[in-house]
C-alpha cells in the first residue's frame, strides 16, 4: 500500500504499475480528491490507458474535511461553503466524471453504481470485479464511480441520506455502464 498526496493517486499508481507491471494497482478516491485537485491526473491516466483501476466515491461533498462544496455538489445543494445552495451562475455545474472519462480512448470500462440498496450493492460488487478483471487482462484503464451517502455533512440521518441520494443524486448522476470497450457499449 502506498499513500499519495491529495489528488496524485493516479500518478503514483501509474508509476507502481509501470515499475511492477504484474501487480494489481488501484486507487480509491473521493470526489474532492479525484474531481478537484486530481482532475488532471485522472484524465491523463485514463487518456493514456494506464492499466489501473480507480474506485471513485462520489458523495457530492468534501466529506473528510468539513463538508465544503465539491466539484460534484449538486445545483442548490447546501454545504459549509455554499450555505444558500450551489449557485451554478457563480460556481458552475457539477462535473459528471464518469461521462467525461468515458469519452477518452484509453478508458476501457466506466460504470456508475450506488450503495443505496442491496440490489445496487450487488451491482456495485459486480462492477468493481469487472474493473479488476479488465486490469488483470491488461486491457486498459477502468473506473467505477460509487454514489454514496454522507449523513454527517449532509446534516441528515442515515435513512434520510439514502432517500436524498435516491431522490437527488441518482437523477443527476444516472447509474449504469458509461463505456465498456470489451463489448463495444458506450452511452
Amino acid at each position: 500500500m502506498y499513500e499519495a498526496a491529495h489528488g496524485r493517486a493516479p500518478a503514483v499508481a501509474t508509476g507502481i504499475k509501470r515499475a511492477v507491471p504484474d501487480s494489481v494497482v488501484f486507487t480509491y478516491q473521493g470526489d474532492g480528491d479525484l474531481a478537484a485537485i486530481g482532475t488532471a491526473e485522472i484524465v491523463h491516466a485514463a487518456a493514456r490507458g494506464e492499466r489501473i483501476t480507480t474506485i471513485f466515491v462520489n458523495n457530492a461533498i468534501y466529506g473528510m474535511t468539513g463538508g465544503q462544496m465539491a466539484p460534484t455538489t449538486l445545483p442548490g445543494q447546501v454545504t459549509e461553503t455554499s450555505p444558500y445552495g450551489r449557485d451554478v451562475k457563480t460556481a458552475g455545474y457539477p462535473i459528471r466524471v464518469s461521462e467525461m472519462i468515458s469519452t477518452l480512448d484509453g478508458a476501457v470500462y466506466v460504470e456508475r453504481v450506488s450503495v443505496d440498496s442491496v440490489p445496487n450493492i450487488i451491482k456495485a460488487k459486480k462492477a468493481i470485479k469487472k474493473a479488476f478483471e479488465i486490469q488483470l487482462q491488461g486491457l486498459g484503464f477502468s473506473l467505477v464511480e460509487v454514489l454514496s451517502i454522507c449523513p454527517t455533512n449532509w446534516g441528515l440521518s442515515p435513512n434520510e441520506s439514502v432517500k436524498w441520494l435516491r431522490d437527488n443524486m441518482i437523477p443527476y448522476y444516472p447509474l449504469g455502464v458509461k463505456k465498456d470497450a470489451t463489448t463495444g457499449e458506450v452511452k
